[in-house]
């Protein structure tokens, strides 16, 4: 018996492409509730809940930033805040994240505990970096 024989298939695989320049854009990093978050204006984030009464529609004012980068010129980096800088923001929304449940359980000692948790936060639109 006489199999036929097929040419072999070359698969090429296309090369990775480049990454696309990035826009110089001012991006600033800053801290709140124990976190620090990167920004540029515009953007929507979901922070911490912050303490005190705030309501939909507020603005409000982060101070605590540790750096600022336009992409054109050098990177201010703070030691470790940036004197004078600050981001402006709105709140657009107070929420809760979805429900996380916590078990607490040991075998052979009948010991079951089970709660759910639903972490507050505040989603905040990047008004401008100064």
């Amino acid at each position: 018996m006489v199999e036929a024989k097929t040419p072999a298939k070359t698969i090429r695989k296309a090369a990775p492409k480049a990454p696309a320049r990035a826009q110089k854009t001012l991006y600033a990093v800053f801290a709140t509730g124990g976190k620090q978050y990167r920004v540029s204006v515009g953007d929507l984030v979901k922070i911490e809940k912050i303490a005190g009464e705030h309501k939909e529609g507020d603005k409000l004012v982060f101070n605590k930033v540790l750096l600022v980068d336009d992409g054109a010129t050098e990177a201010t980096i703070g030691t470790p805040f940036i004197k004078g800088a600050e981001v402006n923001a709105t709140l657009n929304k107070i929420g809760r994240y979805k429900t996380i449940d916590v078990i607490k359980y040991k075998q052979k000692s009948r010991y079951f505990k089970q709660y759910g948790h639903r972490q507050p936060y505040f989603e905040i639109k990047i008004d401008s970096i100064t």
